[in-house]
Protein backbone atom coordinates (compact mmCIF):
# COMPACT_ATOMS: atom_id res chain seq x y z
CA UNK A 1 0.00 0.00 0.00
CA UNK A 2 1.31 3.67 -0.94
CA UNK A 3 2.68 5.41 2.07
CA UNK A 4 1.03 8.87 0.81
CA UNK A 5 -2.33 10.28 2.15
CA UNK A 6 -5.41 8.99 0.25
CA UNK A 7 -6.93 12.60 -0.44
CA UNK A 8 -11.30 12.43 -0.52
CA UNK A 9 -11.65 14.93 -3.07
CA UNK A 10 -15.53 15.21 -2.62
CA UNK A 11 -16.84 17.27 -0.09
CA UNK A 12 -19.32 14.65 1.23
CA UNK A 13 -19.03 10.84 0.35
CA UNK A 14 -22.33 8.82 0.51
CA UNK A 15 -22.02 5.57 1.93
CA UNK A 16 -23.49 2.39 0.36
CA UNK A 17 -27.05 1.63 2.49
CA UNK A 18 -26.67 -0.85 4.97
CA UNK A 19 -29.49 -3.25 4.98
CA UNK A 20 -32.69 -1.93 6.09
CA UNK A 21 -30.97 1.03 7.60
CA UNK A 22 -31.03 4.85 6.56
CA UNK A 23 -28.04 6.16 4.98
CA UNK A 24 -24.85 7.29 6.03
CA UNK A 25 -23.44 10.87 4.97
CA UNK A 26 -20.01 10.97 5.34
CA UNK A 27 -18.56 14.32 5.58
CA UNK A 28 -14.91 13.56 4.13
CA UNK A 29 -11.56 14.11 5.82
CA UNK A 30 -9.01 15.63 3.93
CA UNK A 31 -6.71 13.16 4.01
CA UNK A 32 -6.15 9.42 5.38
CA UNK A 33 -2.55 8.61 6.61
CA UNK A 34 -1.60 4.90 5.63
CA UNK A 35 -1.08 4.52 9.67
CA UNK A 36 -4.94 5.47 9.62
CA UNK A 37 -6.05 3.32 6.82
CA UNK A 38 -4.32 0.61 8.91
CA UNK A 39 -6.27 0.80 12.04
CA UNK A 40 -9.92 1.23 9.85
CA UNK A 41 -8.98 -2.50 8.75
CA UNK A 42 -7.78 -3.85 11.83
CA UNK A 43 -10.76 -2.69 13.29
CA UNK A 44 -13.24 -4.16 10.13
CA UNK A 45 -11.40 -7.03 10.31
CA UNK A 46 -11.77 -7.96 14.01
CA UNK A 47 -15.53 -7.16 13.96
CA UNK A 48 -16.60 -10.82 14.69
CA UNK A 49 -15.38 -9.76 18.55
CA UNK A 50 -17.90 -7.51 18.69
CA UNK A 51 -20.31 -10.84 17.28
CA UNK A 52 -20.81 -9.50 13.79
CA UNK A 53 -20.21 -12.44 10.98
CA UNK A 54 -16.96 -13.02 9.55
CA UNK A 55 -16.71 -10.83 6.58
CA UNK A 56 -19.85 -8.73 7.49
CA UNK A 57 -17.18 -5.59 7.21
CA UNK A 58 -14.39 -7.29 4.85
CA UNK A 59 -12.54 -4.46 3.67
CA UNK A 60 -10.72 -6.62 0.76
CA UNK A 61 -12.18 -4.71 -2.24
CA UNK A 62 -11.18 -1.62 -1.02
CA UNK A 63 -7.58 -2.63 -0.03
CA UNK A 64 -7.03 -3.79 -3.82
CA UNK A 65 -8.21 -0.57 -4.91
CA UNK A 66 -6.11 1.42 -2.30
CA UNK A 67 -2.98 -0.65 -3.74
CA UNK A 68 -3.68 0.46 -7.27
CA UNK A 69 -1.28 2.45 -8.69
CA UNK A 70 -4.29 4.49 -10.43
CA UNK A 71 -4.99 7.72 -8.48
CA UNK A 72 -9.07 7.03 -9.72
CA UNK A 73 -8.67 4.15 -7.85
CA UNK A 74 -7.30 4.97 -4.88
CA UNK A 75 -9.53 7.53 -4.32
CA UNK A 76 -12.69 4.79 -5.12
CA UNK A 77 -10.78 2.57 -2.62
CA UNK A 78 -10.86 5.02 0.06
CA UNK A 79 -14.26 6.03 -0.46
CA UNK A 80 -15.08 2.29 0.18
CA UNK A 81 -13.05 2.25 3.57
CA UNK A 82 -14.57 4.74 4.65
CA UNK A 83 -18.33 3.58 4.12
CA UNK A 84 -17.34 0.05 5.45
CA UNK A 85 -16.20 2.28 8.65
CA UNK A 86 -19.48 4.13 9.32
CA UNK A 87 -21.71 1.09 8.37
CA UNK A 88 -19.24 -0.69 11.18
CA UNK A 89 -19.48 2.23 13.69
CA UNK A 90 -23.21 2.34 13.73
CA UNK A 91 -23.36 -1.67 14.07
CA UNK A 92 -20.99 -1.32 16.98
CA UNK A 93 -22.24 1.74 18.71
CA UNK A 94 -25.69 1.11 18.34
CA UNK A 95 -26.45 -1.86 17.12
CA UNK A 96 -28.02 -3.92 13.71
CA UNK A 97 -31.34 -3.14 13.87
CA UNK A 98 -33.47 -0.25 12.02
CA UNK A 99 -36.60 0.62 13.85
CA UNK A 100 -39.11 -1.25 11.85
CA UNK A 101 -37.20 -4.74 13.00
CA UNK A 102 -37.79 -4.43 16.90
CA UNK A 103 -40.30 -6.44 18.36
CA UNK A 104 -43.40 -4.27 20.23
CA UNK A 105 -42.07 -5.23 23.62
CA UNK A 106 -38.56 -4.55 23.11
CA UNK A 107 -39.53 -0.41 24.06
CA UNK A 108 -35.50 0.07 24.95
CA UNK A 109 -34.37 1.73 21.60
CA UNK A 110 -31.23 2.92 20.47
CA UNK A 111 -30.50 6.42 20.82
CA UNK A 112 -30.08 8.18 16.78
CA UNK A 113 -26.29 8.20 16.19
CA UNK A 114 -24.70 9.70 13.43
CA UNK A 115 -20.72 8.71 13.23
CA UNK A 116 -19.69 10.91 10.58
CA UNK A 117 -19.02 14.21 12.49
CA UNK A 118 -16.92 12.07 15.60
CA UNK A 119 -14.61 10.25 12.57
CA UNK A 120 -14.45 13.09 10.70
CA UNK A 121 -12.35 15.02 13.92
CA UNK A 122 -10.72 12.03 14.36
CA UNK A 123 -8.85 11.88 11.48
CA UNK A 124 -7.95 15.62 11.68
CA UNK A 125 -6.69 15.42 14.92
CA UNK A 126 -4.98 11.83 14.71
CA UNK A 127 -7.18 10.58 17.43
CA UNK A 128 -8.48 7.36 14.82
CA UNK A 129 -7.73 5.24 17.52
CA UNK A 130 -9.49 6.27 20.33
CA UNK A 131 -12.80 6.88 18.18
CA UNK A 132 -12.37 3.31 17.71
CA UNK A 133 -12.34 2.21 20.81
CA UNK A 134 -14.70 4.27 21.90
CA UNK A 135 -17.52 2.94 19.66
CA UNK A 136 -18.57 0.09 21.97
CA UNK A 137 -20.98 0.33 24.69
CA UNK A 138 -18.70 1.63 28.50
CA UNK A 139 -20.27 -0.75 30.56
CA UNK A 140 -18.51 -3.95 31.76
CA UNK A 141 -21.25 -6.06 30.77
CA UNK A 142 -20.05 -6.02 27.29
CA UNK A 143 -16.35 -5.82 27.85
CA UNK A 144 -16.70 -9.03 29.62
CA UNK A 145 -18.95 -10.86 27.20
CA UNK A 146 -16.35 -9.90 24.50
CA UNK A 147 -14.69 -11.93 26.52
CA UNK A 148 -17.25 -14.58 27.16
CA UNK A 149 -17.54 -14.51 23.38
CA UNK A 150 -13.98 -15.67 22.60
CA UNK A 151 -13.94 -18.57 25.22
CA UNK A 152 -17.31 -19.84 23.74
CA UNK A 153 -16.24 -19.64 20.12
CA UNK A 154 -12.80 -21.45 21.43
CA UNK A 155 -14.80 -24.32 22.58
CA UNK A 156 -16.86 -24.44 19.83
CA UNK A 157 -13.93 -24.84 17.43
CA UNK A 158 -12.77 -27.71 19.81
CA UNK A 159 -16.25 -29.38 18.87
CA UNK A 160 -18.52 -27.90 22.11
CA UNK A 161 -19.44 -30.95 24.51
CA UNK A 162 -21.12 -33.43 23.77
CA UNK A 163 -24.88 -34.60 24.72
CA UNK A 164 -25.68 -36.54 28.21
CA UNK A 165 -27.91 -39.06 27.40
CA UNK A 166 -31.30 -38.92 29.57
CA UNK A 167 -32.10 -41.32 32.39
CA UNK A 168 -32.88 -41.47 35.90
CA UNK A 169 -31.83 -38.42 38.22
CA UNK A 170 -28.22 -39.07 39.25
CA UNK A 171 -27.22 -37.46 43.36
CA UNK A 172 -24.52 -38.23 45.72
CA UNK A 173 -23.75 -41.33 46.34
CA UNK A 174 -24.27 -43.07 43.13
CA UNK A 175 -21.63 -45.15 41.28
CA UNK A 176 -22.08 -47.57 37.91
CA UNK A 177 -24.11 -45.53 35.58
CA UNK A 178 -21.85 -44.52 32.72
CA UNK A 179 -23.36 -40.90 32.42
CA UNK A 180 -21.31 -40.35 35.74
CA UNK A 181 -17.87 -39.74 33.94
CA UNK A 182 -20.01 -37.71 31.25
CA UNK A 183 -21.42 -35.52 34.01
CA UNK A 184 -17.87 -35.06 34.83
CA UNK A 185 -16.47 -34.64 31.62
CA UNK A 186 -19.31 -32.18 30.51
CA UNK A 187 -19.13 -29.83 33.65
CA UNK A 188 -14.94 -29.74 33.36
CA UNK A 189 -15.43 -28.01 29.89
CA UNK A 190 -17.05 -24.94 31.38
CA UNK A 191 -15.72 -24.98 34.99
CA UNK A 192 -11.44 -25.62 34.88
CA UNK A 193 -11.25 -26.28 38.35
CA UNK A 194 -12.73 -29.95 37.76
CA UNK A 195 -10.40 -32.90 37.83
CA UNK A 196 -11.25 -34.98 35.36
CA UNK A 197 -10.96 -38.81 37.23
CA UNK A 198 -13.30 -40.55 34.82
CA UNK A 199 -14.25 -42.57 38.35
CA UNK A 200 -18.33 -43.47 37.81
CA UNK A 201 -18.73 -42.19 41.41
CA UNK A 202 -20.56 -39.20 41.56
CA UNK A 203 -19.03 -38.24 45.00
CA UNK A 204 -19.01 -34.86 46.41
CA UNK A 205 -16.59 -32.88 44.44
CA UNK A 206 -18.86 -34.01 41.59
CA UNK A 207 -21.88 -32.47 43.55
CA UNK A 208 -20.33 -29.21 44.44
CA UNK A 209 -19.67 -29.09 40.46
CA UNK A 210 -22.74 -29.45 40.10
CA UNK A 211 -23.88 -26.73 42.43
CA UNK A 212 -21.53 -24.36 40.82
CA UNK A 213 -22.89 -25.07 37.31
CA UNK A 214 -27.05 -24.82 38.32
CA UNK A 215 -25.80 -21.37 39.88
CA UNK A 216 -24.59 -20.31 36.88
CA UNK A 217 -27.93 -21.61 35.08
CA UNK A 218 -30.34 -19.81 37.62
CA UNK A 219 -31.42 -23.31 38.85
CA UNK A 220 -31.94 -24.71 42.08
CA UNK A 221 -28.73 -26.22 43.25
CA UNK A 222 -29.57 -29.23 44.69
CA UNK A 223 -26.90 -30.69 43.24
CA UNK A 224 -29.01 -33.37 41.51
CA UNK A 225 -28.86 -34.48 37.93
CA UNK A 226 -32.43 -33.59 36.93
CA UNK A 227 -34.20 -33.06 34.12
CA UNK A 228 -33.79 -29.07 34.25
CA UNK A 229 -30.35 -29.41 34.69
CA UNK A 230 -29.36 -31.60 32.11
CA UNK A 231 -31.46 -29.81 29.78
CA UNK A 232 -29.36 -26.61 30.49
CA UNK A 233 -26.22 -28.82 29.98
CA UNK A 234 -27.51 -30.13 26.84
CA UNK A 235 -28.19 -26.73 25.24
CA UNK A 236 -25.81 -26.82 22.14
CA UNK A 237 -22.41 -24.47 22.35
CA UNK A 238 -23.58 -22.41 19.06
CA UNK A 239 -26.59 -21.38 21.26
CA UNK A 240 -24.39 -20.33 23.78
CA UNK A 241 -22.89 -18.31 21.50
CA UNK A 242 -26.15 -16.78 20.07
CA UNK A 243 -27.22 -15.46 23.48
CA UNK A 244 -24.09 -13.79 24.37
CA UNK A 245 -24.18 -12.78 20.42
CA UNK A 246 -27.91 -11.06 21.84
CA UNK A 247 -27.28 -9.97 24.78
CA UNK A 248 -23.99 -8.24 23.17
CA UNK A 249 -26.74 -6.65 20.91
CA UNK A 250 -29.22 -5.20 23.55
CA UNK A 251 -25.97 -3.28 25.29
CA UNK A 252 -25.59 -1.51 22.42
CA UNK A 253 -29.67 0.14 22.97
CA UNK A 254 -28.68 1.48 26.02
CA UNK A 255 -27.38 5.01 26.80
CA UNK A 256 -24.26 5.91 26.56
CA UNK A 257 -24.20 6.95 30.36
CA UNK A 258 -26.52 5.36 32.69
CA UNK A 259 -27.83 7.11 36.09
CA UNK A 260 -25.60 6.64 38.74
CA UNK A 261 -28.92 6.16 40.74
CA UNK A 262 -31.52 4.06 38.93
CA UNK A 263 -33.22 0.71 38.95
CA UNK A 264 -32.61 -2.07 36.96
CA UNK A 265 -34.62 -5.24 36.91
CA UNK A 266 -33.33 -8.42 35.12
CA UNK A 267 -36.75 -9.44 33.23
CA UNK A 268 -35.23 -13.10 32.69
CA UNK A 269 -33.54 -13.91 35.98
CA UNK A 270 -36.64 -12.40 37.86
CA UNK A 271 -33.83 -9.73 39.84
CA UNK A 272 -34.24 -6.08 41.05
CA UNK A 273 -31.35 -3.83 41.82
CA UNK A 274 -30.74 -0.84 42.87
CA UNK A 275 -27.87 1.21 42.53
CA UNK A 276 -26.72 4.49 44.37
CA UNK A 277 -23.89 6.26 42.75
CA UNK A 278 -23.25 3.23 40.64
CA UNK A 279 -22.89 0.56 43.75
CA UNK A 280 -25.68 -1.67 44.09
CA UNK A 281 -27.52 -1.16 47.47
CA UNK A 282 -30.61 -2.96 47.49
CA UNK A 283 -31.39 -6.61 45.60
CA UNK A 284 -34.33 -8.42 45.56
CA UNK A 285 -36.28 -11.55 44.03
CA UNK A 286 -38.95 -10.53 41.90
CA UNK A 287 -41.87 -12.37 39.61
CA UNK A 288 -41.83 -11.05 36.13
CA UNK A 289 -44.55 -11.64 33.31
CA UNK A 290 -45.16 -15.47 32.30
CA UNK A 291 -44.63 -16.36 28.01
CA UNK A 292 -47.40 -14.72 26.59
CA UNK A 293 -47.78 -12.05 28.94
CA UNK A 294 -44.19 -10.41 28.57
CA UNK A 295 -42.91 -7.71 30.60
CA UNK A 296 -41.64 -5.29 28.23
CA UNK A 297 -37.88 -4.31 28.19
CA UNK A 298 -37.86 -0.43 28.75
CA UNK A 299 -36.43 2.75 30.58
CA UNK A 300 -38.34 5.54 32.10
CA UNK A 301 -38.65 7.34 35.66
CA UNK A 302 -40.28 6.30 38.67
CA UNK A 303 -42.44 9.72 40.03
CA UNK A 304 -44.59 8.47 42.89
CA UNK A 305 -45.71 5.77 45.39
CA UNK A 306 -49.08 4.45 45.58
CA UNK A 307 -49.78 3.32 49.39
CA UNK A 308 -52.54 0.71 49.72
CA UNK A 309 -53.64 1.27 45.48
CA UNK A 310 -56.47 -0.56 44.25
CA UNK A 311 -56.39 -2.20 40.98
CA UNK A 312 -57.88 -1.45 38.26
CA UNK A 313 -58.07 -4.65 36.47
CA UNK A 314 -57.05 -4.29 32.34
CA UNK A 315 -60.24 -5.57 30.55
CA UNK A 316 -58.29 -8.38 28.82
CA UNK A 317 -57.74 -10.14 32.43
CA UNK A 318 -61.41 -9.04 33.53
CA UNK A 319 -62.86 -11.02 30.39
CA UNK A 320 -59.83 -14.04 30.42
CA UNK A 321 -59.65 -14.19 34.16
CA UNK A 322 -61.89 -12.86 36.20
CA UNK A 323 -65.64 -13.23 34.89
CA UNK A 324 -65.36 -16.77 33.96
CA UNK A 325 -64.40 -17.44 37.79
CA UNK A 326 -67.58 -15.61 38.46
CA UNK A 327 -69.44 -17.43 36.01
CA UNK A 328 -68.02 -20.86 37.69
CA UNK A 329 -68.20 -19.34 41.19
CA UNK A 330 -71.11 -16.44 41.52
CA UNK A 331 -69.79 -14.51 44.55
CA UNK A 332 -65.98 -14.91 43.78
CA UNK A 333 -65.89 -11.10 42.75
CA UNK A 334 -67.17 -10.38 45.94
CA UNK A 335 -65.47 -12.66 48.21
CA UNK A 336 -62.33 -10.79 46.74
CA UNK A 337 -63.28 -7.78 47.04
CA UNK A 338 -63.58 -6.78 43.57
CA UNK A 339 -66.28 -4.39 42.44
CA UNK A 340 -67.88 -3.41 39.43
CA UNK A 341 -67.69 0.33 38.17
CA UNK A 342 -69.91 1.76 35.64
CA UNK A 343 -68.05 3.10 32.74
CA UNK A 344 -69.14 6.01 29.75
CA UNK A 345 -70.94 4.16 26.87
CA UNK A 346 -73.24 1.91 29.42
CA UNK A 347 -70.38 -0.45 30.23
CA UNK A 348 -68.19 -1.90 32.94
CA UNK A 349 -64.89 -2.43 34.48
CA UNK A 350 -63.49 -4.23 37.32
CA UNK A 351 -61.36 -2.60 40.18
CA UNK A 352 -60.34 -4.60 43.28
CA UNK A 353 -60.37 -2.70 46.29
CA UNK A 354 -57.34 -1.97 48.58
CA UNK A 355 -56.38 -4.25 51.33
CA UNK A 356 -55.46 -7.50 52.15
CA UNK A 357 -56.83 -9.49 49.17
CA UNK A 358 -55.39 -6.87 46.45
CA UNK A 359 -53.38 -8.36 44.02
CA UNK A 360 -51.21 -4.80 44.45
CA UNK A 361 -50.16 -5.58 47.90
CA UNK A 362 -49.40 -2.14 49.75
CA UNK A 363 -47.34 -0.28 47.72
CA UNK A 364 -47.33 0.32 43.94
CA UNK A 365 -44.53 1.90 41.96
CA UNK A 366 -45.98 4.31 39.22
CA UNK A 367 -44.05 5.09 36.28
CA UNK A 368 -44.70 6.97 32.42
CA UNK A 369 -44.78 3.71 29.75
CA UNK A 370 -47.13 2.97 26.81
CA UNK A 371 -47.11 -0.53 28.07
CA UNK A 372 -49.40 -0.15 31.50
CA UNK A 373 -46.56 -2.06 33.58
CA UNK A 374 -45.31 -0.95 37.20
CA UNK A 375 -43.37 -2.37 40.16
CA UNK A 376 -45.94 -3.47 43.15
CA UNK A 377 -46.41 -5.46 46.33
CA UNK A 378 -48.34 -8.85 46.17
CA UNK A 379 -50.14 -10.80 48.75
CA UNK A 380 -48.68 -13.95 47.09
CA UNK A 381 -45.45 -14.25 48.43
CA UNK A 382 -44.64 -18.11 47.67
CA UNK A 383 -43.37 -17.70 44.49
CA UNK A 384 -40.53 -15.96 45.63
CA UNK A 385 -39.34 -18.97 46.95
CA UNK A 386 -39.05 -20.51 43.71
CA UNK A 387 -36.01 -20.14 41.13
CA UNK A 388 -38.59 -20.04 37.83
CA UNK A 389 -40.25 -17.00 38.78
CA UNK A 390 -42.01 -15.83 35.55
CA UNK A 391 -45.70 -15.84 36.48
CA UNK A 392 -46.93 -12.06 35.93
CA UNK A 393 -49.26 -10.59 33.95
CA UNK A 394 -46.15 -8.19 32.46
CA UNK A 395 -46.10 -5.99 35.59
CA UNK A 396 -42.85 -6.88 38.28
CA UNK A 397 -43.57 -8.10 41.82
CA UNK A 398 -41.23 -7.11 44.22
CA UNK A 399 -40.21 -9.60 47.18
CA UNK A 400 -38.92 -6.24 49.11
CA UNK A 401 -41.18 -3.65 48.05
CA UNK A 402 -41.38 -2.19 51.72
CA UNK A 403 -37.79 -1.19 52.09
CA UNK A 404 -37.77 0.03 48.13
CA UNK A 405 -40.50 2.47 49.18
CA UNK A 406 -39.20 3.98 52.37
CA UNK A 407 -35.58 3.78 50.38
CA UNK A 408 -37.05 6.18 47.13
CA UNK A 409 -38.90 8.29 49.65
CA UNK A 410 -35.83 8.98 51.78
CA UNK A 411 -35.38 12.73 52.57
CA UNK A 412 -39.20 13.53 51.86
CA UNK A 413 -39.58 16.10 54.68
CA UNK A 414 -43.52 14.22 54.71
CA UNK A 415 -42.65 10.60 53.59
CA UNK A 416 -40.92 9.39 56.67
CA UNK A 417 -40.43 6.03 57.49
CA UNK A 418 -43.01 6.18 60.02
CA UNK A 419 -45.53 7.89 58.10
CA UNK A 420 -45.45 5.09 55.39
CA UNK A 421 -45.94 2.97 57.78
CA UNK A 422 -49.07 4.82 59.49
CA UNK A 423 -50.11 5.31 56.26
CA UNK A 424 -50.19 1.79 54.73
CA UNK A 425 -51.89 0.43 58.37
CA UNK A 426 -54.69 3.27 58.01
CA UNK A 427 -55.76 1.53 55.04
CA UNK A 428 -56.26 5.39 53.06
CA UNK A 429 -55.11 5.32 49.39
CA UNK A 430 -52.51 8.11 48.87
CA UNK A 431 -49.98 8.73 46.29
CA UNK A 432 -46.56 9.56 47.69
CA UNK A 433 -44.40 11.66 45.45
CA UNK A 434 -40.64 11.15 45.65
CA UNK A 435 -38.60 13.55 46.31
CA UNK A 436 -36.76 13.31 42.98
CA UNK A 437 -37.37 10.74 40.29
CA UNK A 438 -35.55 7.48 40.22
CA UNK A 439 -34.79 5.92 36.89
CA UNK A 440 -36.25 2.78 36.45
CA UNK A 441 -34.18 0.44 33.75
CA UNK A 442 -36.47 -2.83 32.81
CA UNK A 443 -33.97 -5.41 31.06
CA UNK A 444 -33.52 -8.77 29.60
CA UNK A 445 -30.15 -10.56 30.25
CA UNK A 446 -29.64 -13.95 29.23
CA UNK A 447 -26.38 -14.12 29.53
CA UNK A 448 -23.79 -12.01 31.63
CA UNK A 449 -20.24 -12.31 33.58
CA UNK A 450 -20.30 -12.71 37.12
CA UNK A 451 -17.14 -11.11 38.85
CA UNK A 452 -15.49 -14.89 39.02
CA UNK A 453 -15.10 -14.73 35.22
CA UNK A 454 -17.84 -17.23 34.21
CA UNK A 455 -21.01 -16.46 32.09
CA UNK A 456 -23.98 -17.05 33.46
CA UNK A 457 -26.72 -18.45 31.59
CA UNK A 458 -31.09 -18.04 31.97
CA UNK A 459 -33.74 -19.76 30.10
CA UNK A 460 -34.99 -17.09 26.94
CA UNK A 461 -38.32 -17.66 28.04
CA UNK A 462 -39.71 -15.21 25.80
CA UNK A 463 -37.86 -16.57 22.51
CA UNK A 464 -36.19 -13.22 22.49
CA UNK A 465 -32.49 -14.48 21.80
CA UNK A 466 -33.73 -16.30 18.72
CA UNK A 467 -35.96 -13.60 17.62
CA UNK A 468 -33.17 -11.04 17.42
CA UNK A 469 -30.37 -13.28 16.26
CA UNK A 470 -33.06 -14.32 13.33
CA UNK A 471 -33.67 -10.70 12.94
CA UNK A 472 -29.92 -9.55 12.97
CA UNK A 473 -29.20 -12.40 9.90
CA UNK A 474 -32.49 -11.01 7.80
CA UNK A 475 -31.25 -7.51 8.17
CA UNK A 476 -27.63 -8.83 6.88
CA UNK A 477 -28.61 -11.07 4.12
CA UNK A 478 -30.74 -8.14 2.65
Amino acid sequence: MSAAPVVLAQAQVRAPRAPQQAPVTVPAPPALRADQIDLLVKALNDAPSHGFEPGAFAPDRALALLDSRNAADRQAGATQLVALTMRYAKAVHSGRLAAADFDGDWGLRPAAYDPAPGFAAAVQNDRVAGWLEDLSPPYTGYQTLLKGLVTYRDLAAKGGWAVIPEGAPLKLGDKGDPRIAQLEARLAIEDPTIAVDKAPVFDEALQQALMRAQKRFGLNPDGVLGRGTLAALNVPVQLRIDQIVANMERWRWLPEELPADRIQVNIAAAVMSVFHHDAPTLTMRAVTGRPGDETPMLQSQIHSIVLNPPWNVPSSIATKELWPKERANPGYLARNDFIVIPTEGGGTRLQQKAGDKAALGLVKFDFNNPYGVYLHDTPSRAKFASYSRLASHGCVRLEKPIPLAKQLLDGSAEWTAENVDATIASGKTVRAQLPKPMAVYLLYWTAYVTPDGQVNFRDDPYGWDRSLVQRIAASNAV
